[in-house]
Formats: structure tokens, sequence, C-alpha cells
């Protein structure tokens, strides 16, 4: 499919407007929040937004080229974790632009309403339709082509347009944790990361700041689920960045609100229509966003399979067109409340775990690995 191929019901809807949006999701509702709130500061926004921009990275991912249409409609944010630096066994086979890895994939939808923000995770493994390269895993897109690859591919796979693309470096999360002060989330699972210098996690709550965070959403060999886990964890990462964000202490304080702009930035690739005012245009819009109208859920899919020595996830068919529906008609509220696509171990796409004992075999013959051959 191409993007000529969308389906007739939607209608583009381009950017213009962007905001950003917690970034690493968290980022970006938290910075349009800040931006809202640092207005009243007078010279002070000029200074943030300025800082912003200065540090900030562009990229050409095949956006800045198309009309102009409809700001005001549902948006969608591809956001890309990319690993530059890496940390043992810790990190992908994928290089890309700069020899960074695609790692984690997340798209933002923002619904025309501006009451919720729905934030869909992908797996890495996911097999996909790469325009030009046939199927692989969702993660080779970038290595292939580049960002433009990276939109056509995720518009290929959900059916819709890809309004503004922000990619972050994982080493932006031992700096954001240590502006906040570090971040407190109830762990699900006690687990241990790293070889020569291990990081523990024990199970129930935990602080993470610094290289300690780092670890904790990088980890995905440590768990039966793998990277259906990491993902998860990530999800509980960003919800505890946005509370840490999202409070009196945080918005009311300029100097730590440019500290966290300030360290952050620099970790950031944007599309290059997505720059300090673009994003501001679109704050306005979201800004009665907290963390609870925030809705995070990873992609349906069927199970793992093999394609020669590498592990993949299939996807789900019948789930696949009721998202693409969903997306198109605005509705992730209705696709959500439908509480029978699941993952390939058979658990809600929206968390938690269904009766299948955690300790089941995983959906292929062996845990995923980070396969040699089709799509690495």
């Amino acid at each position: 499919m191409s993007r000529s191929d969308l389906p007739v019901e939607y209608t583009p809807r381009h950017q213009a407007v962007p905001r950003r949006h917690r970034g690493r999701v968290a980022l970006f509702v938290s910075l349009a929040v800040v931006l809202i709130v640092a207005v009243a500061a007078g010279g002070y926004v000029y200074s943030l937004m300025n800082t912003f921009n200065t540090k900030t990275q562009t990229v050409d991912a095949g956006i800045a080229s198309r009309p102009i249409e409809e700001i005001d409609g549902p948006r969608n944010i591809l956001l890309l974790g990319t690993d530059s630096r890496g940390e043992g066994n810790d990190v992908a086979d994928v290089k890309g632009e700069d020899g960074q890895r695609s790692d984690t994939m997340m798209i933002v939808h923002i619904p025309e309403d501006r009451e919720d923000v729905y934030v869909m995770s992908m797996v890495r493994d996911l097999w996909v339709e790469i325009p030009g390269h046939g199927e692989r895993k969702v993660n080779a897109a970038l290595n292939l082509g580049g960002y433009p690859l990276v939109v056509d591919t995720m518009e290929e796979l959900v059916g819709v347009r890809i309004d503004n693309v922000v990619s972050v470096d994982f080493e932006g999360f031992s700096s954001l944790t240590e502006a906040l002060g570090g971040v407190t989330l109830d762990n699900p699972n006690e687990f241990c990361t790293g070889h020569a210098n291990p990081t523990c996690f024990e199970e129930g709550e935990i602080h993470l700041e610094g290289n300690d965070a780092l670890r904790f959403v990088r980890e995905r060999k440590a768990f039966l689920e793998g990277d259906f886990q990491r993902v998860a964890n990530q999800q509980l990462f960003i919800k505890a960045v946005m509370r840490g964000f999202l409070n009196a202490e945080t918005l009311s304080n300029p100097v730590r609100i440019y500290d966290i702009v300030d360290k952050f930035s620099g970790y950031l690739t944007v599309d290059e229509t997505l720059d300090s005012s673009a994003m501001a245009g679109l704050v306005g819009s979201i800004k009665n966003i907290r963390a609870n109208d925030v809705h995070f859920f990873t992609i349906p899919t069927g199970p793992g399979s093999k394609i020669g020595n590498a592990e993949i996830i299939t996807q789900d068919p019948e789930a696949m067109e009721a998202l693409r529906l969903a997306l198109t008609e605005d509705d992730l509220e209705g696709f959500l409340a439908n509480d029978s696509w699941t993952n390939a171990y058979g658990n809600p796409i929206t968390g938690g775990q269904s009766d299948a004992d955690a300790s089941e075999t995983p959906p292929s013959e062996a845990p995923a690995q980070d396969g040699t051959g089709v799509g690495e």
C-alpha cells in the first residue's frame, strides 16, 4: 500500500502545527504543557523555544514536501527510540542512519476532539511489508531507507498518514530522569540486566535515575515475553515521567523546566517541520491533557514464528483491519473497548495478563533472539 492507496475515507491532514508529546512519548504532552505555562514568563518562553530549536537535530523524513491540510484534525506522530551508543548485549543488531538502531517504535494518535492521547507501541520483530524491500522485521526500515522509509512503512502498516516524526536517543533517558530528580514506578517483575556489572530491579516500587533508568527501558532478554515486556516497561517509565513532569512543583519552576528542556533536547531528532513554533501551535489544543488522559497499548499481533534463523512476530489480519479502520475513523476508544485483541502470548494489548500462565512456552519454540538474516 502506498500513500495513494490509503483508505478512501481517510482525508490527509497534514502537519504544520505539531506539538510534541512526551518524549519519547512522555516528553511530548509534557513539553506541550510546559510551553503553555512558560508563556506566562514572558521573555522566558523565547529562551526555552530557542534552546529547543538550537539543540534538537532535524532530519528529512519525507514530510516537509507534503501539502498542509486540516491541521485541526487527528494527528499521528511517529516516535522512534534509537540507540547510538549501545551497551553490551542490550542493543539490537539493526543500525540506521549515523549508526543508530531503531529498537522502539510508537505512534501517538491525538484525536480531533483533543480530549485524549493514544500511544501505540510495536515490537521490533513485527513482520511487515517494507515498501520496495519486501517483508522484513519492522525495525529494518531505518537501516534500509532512513526516516522516509520508516514513515512509508508505518503508513503502509496502520493505513493513516504520519504527520510528524520524533526520534529520541535512549541516552536522553538518563539526562531526563536526572533533571526530574528521578522517577518512581511500580515494577511488576524482579529482574537483572547486564553481565559484567549487572543492575537488579526489585518487584514493587522502585526509583529510577540516570543509568539505571536507561537499563530499565532497554532490557528485554531477561523476560519470557521479551520485547513485549520491554514495551510494557517503557510505558511504565513514560507514565512515571509524566507524573514527575505534570505536577505543580515542576510546572511552577521555570528554572527546572528550562533544565529539563536544555538537557533533553540534545537527544532529540525531529522532522523539518517540527520546530518549537510549530509545536506551540498545537500545544493550545491539548493543554488540558493530563496523565490519566493518555492511553497506552501495544499493536495486536499474531503468534511468533521463524523465517530462516530469525524469530519474528506475525500480524493478526483481523485485528490490523480493525485498527486501520479505527485510526481512519478516529475511534481508538472503540477499538480498545474490544478486549479480544491480544499479543503473541495471548495477553491483552492494554497490559495485564490473561488466564494463560506466564511461565508457558513462548509463541515460537524459543525466546526471541537477535536473529541473523531476515530483517536484521
